[in-house]
């Protein structure tokens, strides 16, 4: 990216100094096109004072870490192509030491209408599978299997965004996997979004989300996992390219189904008090800071 960056900045000086010495000897002369590259990228990195994915905490409810870069390609002023890589850390049941998520795909834009259609896999390094031994008793665990062995897995995605005004903003988000962290089961999450932006660079945004989940491999019990509402809402404050976001988030999940979808080890005999159930889900009040830069922004 560097490199392209670098070529056109030499190209553009090149450009000028032409058109100066045009103008010296052909008074009148048209004046040469700017040379705009297609190409362009984001990093950013955030800390938060806990990960929630969709209402349930992947971070055991402590902070965490974040990072992403992302490239992209302007095909048109309507169409861009993009694919990117993040990682996070995380505190789950099979104890992988990080989570890397990577995506790739197509930002279609028609005027106040922008779509976003794409793939991601997340991917848990070096995990090891929970077992509570000896313990088919729970009912959620077929004999005492409570995770896959590696819960990798991917979604395919599509969100659209409606900016209705330059104060208020609509969107709508679907994501579907075949096989939810490698359980077998498949996972549809679908959610209506909301922001309002106010003076001194705040905005008010917010989501409400639905997810569906199947029932998983026959090893796993099988389980049918319980579908639940998921919901946030918080304020935000902007100052170049940093953002803190104060956030509310929600599901409808008690601590047995949370325990059925995050095998928090709390929840075992083995590792926990053996209840079965799990903190992950409830309420949080979250609090984030990110830093957010594009190519656009080092001109």
């Amino acid at each position: 990216m560097n490199k392209v960056l670098v070529s056109t900045i030499f190209a553009l000086s090149l450009g000028g100094t032409a058109q100066a010495a045009d103008l010296s000897y052909k008074k009148g002369a048209p004046m040469a096109p700017v040379v705009v590259s297609p190409w362009d990228f984001a990093v950013g990195a955030a800390l938060k004072s806990d990960y929630n994915f969709r209402g349930i905490s992947q971070s055991d409810r402590a902070p965490a870490v974040s990072a992403y870069g992302e490239i992209r390609y302007n095909f048109s002023d309507v169409v861009q192509a993009y694919a990117g890589v993040a990682g996070s850390s995380v505190k789950l049941a099979t104890k992988p030491s990080m989570e890397l998520d990577v995506y790739a795909g197509v930002r279609p834009t028609f005027g106040a209408l922008a779509f976003d259609f794409g793939a991601i896999g997340y991917i848990y390094p070096r995990e090891q599978q929970l077992v509570d031994v000896g313990l088919p008793a729970i009912p959620l665990a077929g004999f005492g299997t409570l995770t896959p062995r590696n819960t990798d897995f991917f979604e395919l995605y599509g969100k659209a965004a409606y900016t209705i005004s330059d104060m208020f903003t609509v969107g709508a988000n679907l994501y579907w996997s075949p096989n939810w962290l490698n359980t077998g089961a498949s996972g549809t999450y679908a959610s209506l979004t909301g922001k309002v932006t106010l003076p001194y660079s705040l905005a008010l945004s917010g989501e409400f989300g639905r997810y569906w989940i199947g029932t998983s491999d026959t090893y796993l019990g099988p389980t049918n996992y319980p579908d639940y509402n998921y919901w946030n809402a918080g304020l935000a404050y902007t100052y170049k390219y940093a953002t803190l976001d104060l956030r509310y988030h929600d599901t409808n999940l008690n601590k047995n189904q949370c325990f059925a979808l995050g095998s928090d080890p709390r929840g075992t005999v083995a590792f926990g008090n053996g209840t079965g159930g799990s903190r992950w889900c409830g309420a949080a009040f979250i609090a984030s800071l990110s830093f957010d830069i594009t190519s656009k922004d080092l001109k």
